[in-house]
């Protein structure tokens, strides 16, 4: 794995940049085209977060499988579903496997729906074991709570806006729940922008940067996950609506050429 690790490293030099993306070289380009999850990139994370974080720090219902993520039909699948009195779905990340300072994230995806879903698309800083969250920073590309229909969280978490959130927007796409939309994450040493189908929703970019306010000078990586309640989800849960799908056709991560 180690070995498999510093090719990937190596590679990412060797990249050159795309006719989609001219100026840029893709350090990251999943279509999904394999019937399985490419494991040299993705862990699962598993359970309920028990003991160290149960409810995975939000209160959430859901246990997390292998089972509930999965390919079909060259599209990456998270799936919520309820047996019995219980809730299972999929949570995975990018951890010690690809992890990336300043770049552009791109999703295509296409949302479950109803009272108690919580999808997201989102990046913690590599240091966290050691840099407790929030201090290690995290950066939500999209959050959407079922409970909310219509609306697109994007939100930045440090030390300086723990607890408050007074680094977010709140967009409001009219059909955001029917078919496939594209989120955009763009970050480089000043600012991070966000941008759905193309159209720029939110920037940071503080003036101050200290590692209070921007712990975004390091190398971060990815999640997708479908939560089930909780804090954010609500703790409300409509049992009718499942099972649900959190549907990704496409994963693209690049650089601009100069970075």
């Amino acid at each position: 794995m180690i070995l498999i690790r510093i090719l990937i490293i190596l590679s990412f030099a060797l990249i050159q940049k795309t006719s989609d993306n001219p100026g840029k070289r893709i350090i990251y380009n999943e279509d999904f085209d394999q019937s399985f999850l490419d494991l040299d990139y993705w862990n699962y994370e598993l359970g309920d977060g028990c003991p160290e974080l149960c409810g995975w720090g939000n209160k959430e219902y859901q246990h997390y499988t292998k089972e509930n993520v999965f390919v079909r039909d060259e599209k990456l699948v998270i799936k919520a579903t309820k047996i019995g009195d219980q809730y299972f779905s999929g949570r995975i990340t990018t951890k010690d496997k690809m992890e990336f300072q300043y770049g552009t994230v791109e999703v295509k995806a296409k949302l479950p729906i109803g009272l108690g879903v919580w999808p997201a698309i989102w990046m913690l800083g590599h240091d966290i074991d050691e840099n407790i969250w929030p201090n290690c920073g995290e950066i939500d590309i999209m959050e959407y709570v079922g409970r909310m229909p219509g609306k697109i969280h994007t939100t930045l978490h440090t030390k300086d806006s723990y607890g408050v959130s007074k680094n977010t927007k709140i967009s409001t796409i009219n059909d955001v729940e029917n078919g496939f939309h594209v989120y955009k994450m763009h970050w480089n040493e000043s600012q991070i922008k966000f941008s759905i189908d193309d159209q720029e929703i939110y920037t940071f970019a503080p003036n101050e940067k200290t590692a209070e306010i921007w712990p975004f000078d390091k190398p971060f990586y990815l999640i997708l996950n479908l939560a089930v309640g909780g804090y954010f989800g609500g703790f409300e849960v409509d049992d009718t609506i499942f099972p649900q799908e959190f549907i990704i056709d496409y994963i693209k991560v690049y650089k601009d050429i100069n970075l």
